[in-house]
């Protein structure tokens, strides 16, 4: 049994019989009363509802407290609105804090009736008894028993509020208040009953026999409420959380049209037309090899002898590299324009540069040479038409460089530029004066290198061989002049080789496909910006464009093309662009910028036809390796070995193998970490090539056969 002392029940808000019978009209409590009825008032003067304080008839507000003189124009009661009414209740509007303040204390005893039908008992001191169990079915009627007083808010936070309990999303702050209306509206029902039941009991004992029954029957409906909410509440979360327009899906995929075929496209007439006679066909060069091969000094002593590094510029490269100890890098400067990359002397990235011939713009891609930056080589190289392989040939580079003790770079650099798709292939025999130009030397790196090659795919046709020396500047942009060389050799020099590839595809008639190799800003093209090869389309600007995977729209804003502004480009072109329209957080490298009503595939689970390159350690399913698709590189898993593959005949010898070992080729399955733009080779093949790798080497190279899940 559990005392409980009349005082301290809460306060009673009782100020005479006329509040009384006022309050027993109202159906309202006795306790917690806080009069808010129209203010009394007299002559000149009314009295707030909540201080009692005098205050001037001229006065809209309490001088003491700012209470309204009048609330029922600001406020509705609930159940009043329930029932159509518009006159105000007492209690709405007014918070739990300021009626314990205000109101008076309650001196007079109640009869309480509690949930089981029995009357309150009462000990010699005058409190009432009555078991913990009957206190809280009877005061807590509520499915939690607990008091769920909510602070008071106003209707719009105050910058106090936004300091500190920091902005939150209108999403969230709807989906809050939702909540809290349906369950507030789900214990308003059971609170108003309970209200009226001991409102009944507080009146007279002496009630008529009709009374009586209505108690009963309140009673009853009184615990009915509270047992049946205990149903309701869950079925109405449950409902709301359904129901909700502002909950979270359940996936965050883009939402984006379904590919449409491409057999569908038709290409606009300005993709179709001819460029112009003056413009030269542009030719995406990568310069690959062995690190140390001097790939950046041929680079740079070509663009010297073509006048596009001046004398003085060049001077001071050679200055700077003499303080530092480095002379010979003087040529390599040009190209390698970090400080990391001129400190220690390798290059680290793909550097990017233009010259002109007879036939091509030529776009240079000079590519880093060391091991540790193939994942660089293969973002950047990727974009390439044709390929300069550069080969030391002085003794024992050479044979570092074919992986004699290990796996060399121009072994691996042959291969990866093979999968890129390039078939025509000069190999550039450099240090020529290091050999003493000895012809035996040439042959025995061509016979050696031959044999290679030919592994790779390429053809005999399409190699090319330039015997030179990049820092003697011999046989790069005029034919040879040293008498050991032309003792036997009368082919072309190396610009006369590179105008003399044939032109390379270009496939204007399928669907806008920009793979972005960078996210840029610059003045020109704004904080919103990208660069890439167009692979397939077109592109021009105030065109609309779909940015994958992410899913946004954009407005092509500006195109610029060799650091100049153009209004189009092609499939081919090396551009940069600017977009409009959409958040670039969502523009990373390995996206793909592509027609917004032909989207290209995203997925994470593919179908690959791979080559197993030489390695040492099998493949077994369940290795972790990384996978690069044109631009995006991704972790990945090989989760099944669907069959080997007759490298003759290409078709199945064996199903479901065990491991994958050196220079195999088979049908395997792989699953990505995250989603990657990908298209079936035989769609697009720019999109289709798959590079893997595991511990910094390159263990497969192959293309894309089917896309297993569509994202």
């Amino acid at each position: 049994m559990v005392d409980m002392n009349p005082d301290s029940e809460g306060t009673c808000g009782r100020s005479g019989n006329h509040s009384n019978s006022k309050a027993s009209g109202l159906g309202i409590r006795d306790d917690n009363r806080s009069d808010l009825e129209k203010p009394s008032t007299t002559h000149g003067t009314w009295q707030c509802s909540i201080c009692t304080n005098e205050n001037d008839a001229s006065n809209l507000s309490c001088e003491l407290c700012g209470v309204l003189r009048d609330l029922s124009l600001y406020f509705n009661n609930i159940s009043e609105a329930e029932a159509g009414a518009k006159h105000r209740n007492k209690y709405s509007g007014v918070s739990v804090l300021a009626r314990s303040l205000f109101a008076p204390s309650c001196t007079k005893s109640k009869a309480i009736v509690f949930s089981d039908g029995s009357q309150d008992n009462r000990n010699e001191t005058g409190n009432k008894q009555a078991t913990m169990d009957a206190l809280h079915k009877t005061y807590m009627p509520s499915k939690k028993r607990h008091i769920n007083i909510v602070p008071f808010k106003f209707d719009t936070p105050s910058p106090d509020d936004m300091v500190t309990t920091g902005l939150k999303s209108s999403r969230n702050l709807r989906k809050v208040d939702a909540e809290v209306l349906t369950k507030d509206s789900v214990d308003a029902t059971g609170k108003e009953m309970m209200d009226s039941v001991i409102h009944l009991t507080e009146k007279d004992s002496s009630m008529d026999p009709s009374t009586s029954a209505e108690l009963d029957e309140l009673v009853g409906i009184s615990s009915g409420v509270s047992s049946s909410s205990q149903h309701t509440t869950p079925v109405l979360e449950h409902e709301l959380q359904r129901l909700s327009l502002e909950s979270k899906p359940k996936s965050s995929k883009p939402k984006v049209k379904k590919p449409v075929s491409i057999s569908q496209y038709k290409p606009e007439p300005w993709m179709l037309q001819s460029e112009d006679q003056e413009m030269r066909r542009q030719l995406n060069l990568a310069i690959v090899g062995h690190v140390d091969s001097g790939k950046s000094t041929l680079c740079g002593r070509l663009l010297h002898a073509l006048g596009l590094i001046s004398t003085k510029q060049m001077h001071k490269y050679e200055k700077e590299a003499k303080e530092k100890g480095k002379g010979s890098f003087a040529y390599a400067w040009a190209m390698d324009d970090s400080t990391d990359e001129r400190e220690r002397g390798i290059t680290m990235t793909v550097a990017v540069k233009y010259f002109d011939t007879e036939k091509y713009h030529v776009v240079l891609l000079d590519s880093p040479g060391h091991k540790d930056f193939v994942p660089n080589m293969i973002s950047g190289a990727t974009q390439a038409d044709a390929a300069v392989l550069v080969v030391d040939a002085s003794i024992g580079s050479f044979e570092a460089g074919m992986g004699v003790s290990g796996v060399g770079q121009t072994k691996e650099h042959s291969q990866l530029i093979r999968s890129f798709g390039v078939e025509n292939l000069i190999v550039a025999v450099n240090k020529m004066d290091m050999a003493e130009y000895s012809k035996d030397r040439f042959n025995f790196v061509k016979s050696q290198l031959g044999i290679f090659l030919r592994s790779c795919g390429f053809k005999d046709s399409s190699i090319t061989w330039v015997p030179l020396s990049a820092m003697a500047n011999e046989n790069l942009v005029t034919a040879a002049s040293d008498s050991r060389l032309l003792s036997w050799y009368n082919g072309n020099c190396l610009l006369k080789s590179i105008d003399s590839l044939p032109p390379p595809h270009r496939d204007v008639s399928r669907p806008l496909r920009l793979p972005i190799c960078d996210v840029i800003a610059s003045i020109t093209l704004g904080q919103v910006a990208v660069c890439g090869k167009v692979e397939a389309g077109g592109i021009r600007t105030g065109s609309k464009v779909l940015v994958m995977p992410s899913g946004d729209l954009a407005t092509v804003k500006t195109i610029e093309r060799d650091s100049s502004s153009c209004n189009l480009a092609r499939a081919g072109d090396n551009i940069a662009v600017g977009l409009q329209g959409m958040d670039p957080s969502h523009l990373v490298s390995g996206g793909v910028i592509c027609h917004p009503d032909f989207p290209v595939r995203v997925a994470s689970h593919l179908e690959l036809k791979i080559l197993v390159l030489d390695i040492t350690t099998p493949i077994l399913v369940g290795l972790q390796f990384e996978v690069h698709i044109h631009h995006a590189r991704v972790s990945a898993s090989l989760v099944k070995i669907v069959s080997l593959l007759d490298q003759k005949t290409g078709k199945a010898s064996k199903k479901m193998p065990r491991l994958l070992t050196a220079r195999q080729a088979a049908i395997v399955e792989v699953k990505l970490d995250k989603e990657v733009c990908a298209e079936e080779f035989s769609t697009l093949k720019a999109l289709g090539r798959v590079f893997l790798r595991s511990r910094g080497n390159t263990v497969a190279v192959g293309i894309v056969t089917r896309i297993v899940d569509q994202a």
